[in-house]
């Protein structure tokens, strides 16, 4: 399972609110409520994400085992 734990703490020590992301990435409000749920999202954007907060994708999401 891929949980977006570390999106929180990425967004936090880079000062990046989800209104921001929804501002600067064109994150709607669904996506992100999607990324709290840890549920399914586009690669397109994980990489719309990486780019906004200048981080690699080890940086905001994680597997962990079922």
């Amino acid at each position: 399972m891929i949980i977006f734990d570390k999106l929180w703490n990425t967004m936090k020590e880079k000062g990046v609110s989800t209104y921001q992301l929804r501002e600067s990435c064109g994150i709607d409000s669904k996506t992100a409520r999607r990324l709290k749920a840890n549920e399914n999202i586009e690669t397109k954007t994980l990489n719309k994400l990486c780019s906004v907060l200048n981080c690699r994708l080890e940086d905001i999401a994680e597997y962990v085992e079922d």
